[in-house]
């Protein structure tokens, strides 16, 4: 239970160090850490980020003195994917929150994306996919994703995006959907993603309604007939659409026209922004990414 913001009671800090009470205060009398206030009741009230740099590093070093040395040395440390991965593994949805926004204090939405989120969602997936900690990081990670952008500022340039996801839910590949959609959405364009099962004269309707400039291809669960079908029908609508295969959606069929967008959602995002602006594209981090793509495929 919180006792005051920021700090917590014996039990509580015990409960999150996986200890007893009296192995808490064993560790205080001997190391001097955590080192608990008192209250006027005479209550132990412990340093909760003293209390997360402790555990962070005891899951590191499962030694308590090795701990507690670096636990002093760092404090609760900067959010990363490694303190992350423990709120997941725990379970913890208000710590998940918090590390994120730790993250947002010192990087961008976008960063903290690719440098966090990302990174511990798929270091799970190579754990175990069936595992209930990835099931947990996936949905908590899926909904931080809409929230952001639900947020996100409205567009500001013409062109618009359309995604066609061919992941299924618990996916990585579905994060990553969504996370290219955030960071497009953020860089000022409209985006649209539909499913590749969508009937033909539902999609011929919604690809008339927005008109897009470039068409991503990502997920891998469909197939080659099924995208191919999806490309068609997005050229006849809209003359010169550019189409994009985002963490190799398309399988490889030997050759192929379709440009590479690589497999992290800023990479591809300067890529997509290249392509639409051509009179810009040498002013962009991902021209040089882009010209190279170009000629690789032909």
């Amino acid at each position: 239970m919180l006792a005051r913001m920021g700090s917590i009671r014996t039990n509580a800090a015990a409960a999150m160090l996986g200890v007893s009470p009296n192995t808490l205060r064993s560790w205080e009398r001997r190391f001097g850490f955590p080192e608990p206030r008192r209250t006027a009741g005479g209550h132990r009230q412990f340093d909760l980020a003293e209390v997360e740099a402790l555990r962070s590093a005891f899951e590191e070093t499962h030694n308590v003195s090795s701990a507690i040395t670096i636990a002093r040395e760092r404090g609760a440390g900067p959010a990363s994917p490694t303190r992350l991965r423990s709120a997941f593994q725990r379970f913890e949805e208000q710590e998940a929150d918090r590390i994120a926004e730790e993250s947002l204090s010192v990087r961008s939405v976008e960063r903290t994306v690719e440098e966090v989120i990302l990174p511990t969602v798929e270091a799970l997936a190579e754990d175990d996919v069936d595992a209930p900690e990835y099931g947990f990081a996936w949905r908590w990670s899926a909904g931080w994703l809409a929230a952001q952008r639900r947020v996100a500022p409205p567009a500001f340039r013409d062109d618009t995006v359309v995604l066609f996801d061919a992941s299924h839910p618990g996916d990585v590949d579905a994060l990553h959907a969504q996370a290219l959609e955030l960071v497009l959405r953020r860089s000022g364009l409209r985006t649209l993603t539909l499913t590749v099962a969508l009937d033909p004269t539902r999609l011929t309707r919604a690809l008339h309604a927005v008109m897009p400039r470039a068409v991503v291809l990502t997920g891998g669960r469909a197939s080659l007939d099924t995208l191919s079908r999806l490309v068609y029908q997005a050229r006849r609508v809209s003359e010169g659409v550019a189409v994009l295969d985002y963490r190799g959606a398309l399988p490889d069929s030997g050759a192929t026209i379709v440009e590479h967008l690589g497999d992290r959602p800023l990479f591809a995002r300067e890529l997509v922004l290249a392509h639409l602006d051509p009179s810009t594209a040498g002013e962009r981090p991902g021209a040089t990414a882009l010209r190279d793509a170009r000629h690789a495929t032909g």
